[in-house]
């Protein structure tokens, strides 16, 4: 009986350290990972953050797309965390949870404040809904912003720096496969990536 019982215990606390390993950590440490595509530009990874600086002429390539760090990555709820520096050249800096038939959820932080967007499943051209334009959150140039996006079901909480608020949309409780962060011009530093079950 006691060793039933020790057994059990022992399959319980795996579990529980199951439930709480990351489905994603990236500390920078490696200049690859497998569950990371660094995109249109020369990422460069060293003491624990991800840097890139614009280069227009891709960015004309990749029809007006900025450099972006993509991770796959298959989850439904899920929460993320990441840091970010812009700056002062940085006009847009982008994070997005996608789907294998598109984007679902979307922020997009600039100088005239920062916009939550969903994306139904059903819309023609991938055409998105706004939940909001948080105008007190404007790109803050040279500070390190955490952020925090905790989405479960149709709802997604949303921490960027002292800011919080929850979002809803139908939409957001689709499946997803991947998740990005992109920019638009000047220079961005990245580092901290975590992403929970």
């Amino acid at each position: 009986m006691i060793l039933r019982t020790l057994a059990f215990t022992f399959v319980l606390a795996g579990q529980a350290i199951a439930a709480d390993a990351p489905l994603l950590k990236d500390d920078f440490s490696v200049a690859k990972l497998e569950q990371r595509r660094a995109m249109r530009g020369e990422w460069k990874f060293t003491e624990g953050i991800a840097s890139c600086t614009q280069d227009d002429a891709l960015y004309k390539k990749n029809k007006d797309h900025g450099p972006i760090l993509f991770y796959d990555l298959a989850y439904t709820d899920a929460t993320i965390r990441f840091s970010y520096q812009a700056d002062a050249a940085v006009k847009s800096v982008v994070f997005t949870c996608n789907g294998d038939d598109g984007h679902v959820f979307r922020i997009v932080a600039s100088a005239v404040g920062t916009g939550m967007r969903a994306f139904p499943a059903d819309a023609m051209n991938h055409k998105s809904i706004a939940l909001a334009q948080e105008k007190s959150l404007a790109l803050k140039p040279g500070e390190w912003v955490p952020v925090t996006i905790t989405v479960h079901g149709t709802k997604a909480k949303v921490k960027i720096g002292g800011f919080e608020k929850t979002y809803e949309h139908p939409s957001l409780a689709r499946a997803k496969s991947n998740l990005s962060v992109g920019f638009g011009f000047g220079t961005l530093r990245v580092k901290d990536v975590v992403v929970m079950p």
